[in-house]
């Protein structure tokens, strides 16, 4: 959860940003040429720009964000036996997987917790907490950066970017859709935008931008069983089970408050309306389809 909540939080305030530009220096007219009605066709080509661009901007921005927002050290030069072992480890599966090395951090963190991030296969990062090098055994670790391998090898974080600037054209193109009604139905503005036009905009894409974050969370949740898939074929299915399995009773001792859950690798839990927003699925149903592997 980790990786998708800095790279949505990175997108969304790109998006902001962009549009704070645009309503303050006028740039990019979407008005017909009597200056009353929308060009949808010019509205949708901002759209996509301004969406496009917030998502990949978020993608480029995500290694550098992930080692600021969780002070990961970078190992450059292992200094302990479970460093080298660590480097070892992501090395070896990194190569059985056919992408160059990605670099290998620690974070400080007592959830058993990791991630794998970057915008390039073969410039990627995998960071481990300290917590989950406490937490588990070599073989369910060994397991865990399998699993972060796959993301990387999957090419995740790209196709996510991608859904990421989709969904953000739609979500631009909607919000100034429903500002430009609110500002002629409501306001009664017969030509050019009023300042209820960009309020009304902002406010949409906003709301907006969070019920369709549901859409990226659902390829979040079908990506979490190929990686699962995957971390079971550079590690060993059993070693994934375990390492799920630990993730699991890890989450059912109460040692963190329940906003802080949600940024494990689990995900943490959800039922009804909030799993449509769950960017893991539950670890029993991650479990059960690597049993069911064939």
């Amino acid at each position: 959860m980790k990786r998708i909540f800095l790279f949505l939080l990175t997108n969304l305030a790109v998006m902001l940003v962009l549009s704070i530009i645009i309503s303050v220096f006028g740039i990019g007219n979407v008005l017909d040429e009597a200056g009353v009605g929308l060009d949808l066709g010019a509205l949708l080509v901002l759209s996509a720009v301004v969406g496009m661009t917030g998502s990949l901007v978020s993608l480029a921005m995500s290694k550098f964000m992930a080692k600021q927002m969780t002070n990961a050290q970078v190992i450059n030069q292992p200094r302990t036996e479970l460093e080298q072992w660590l480097v070892r480890t992501v090395e070896r599966q990194a190569q059985q997987a056919g992408i160059g090395m990605p670099e290998v951090a620690i974070y400080e963190s007592p959830d058993l917790n990791a991630f794998a991030t970057g915008m390039f296969r073969n410039d990627a990062l995998v960071a481990v907490s300290t917590g989950l090098l406490q937490g588990m055994t070599r073989d369910e670790v060994e397991a865990v950066l399998a699993h972060e391998v796959s993301h990387v090898a999957n090419g995740d974080m790209i196709t996510l970017a991608l859904i990421q600037g989709v969904v953000n054209t739609f979500v631009f193109f909607l919000s100034r859709v429903l500002g430009h009604f609110i500002d002629r139905v409501v306001f009664k503005t017969e030509s050019g935008h009023g300042p209820a036009y960009w309020v009304t905009a902002i406010i949409a894409q906003i709301v907006l931008g969070i019920l369709a974050s549901a859409i990226v969370m659902w390829f979040s949740r079908i990506r979490e069983y190929r990686a699962d898939a995957g971390g079971a074929a550079l590690a060993s299915r059993q070693k994934m089970i375990a390492a799920l399995e630990r993730l699991q009773a890890s989450i059912k001792q109460p040692h963190l408050p329940e906003q802080l859950e949600a940024f494990g690798i689990s995900g943490g839990m959800g039922h009804g309306f909030k799993r449509l927003f769950m960017s893991h699925p539950p670890l029993d149903e991650r479990i059960q389809a690597l049993r069911s592997m064939q």
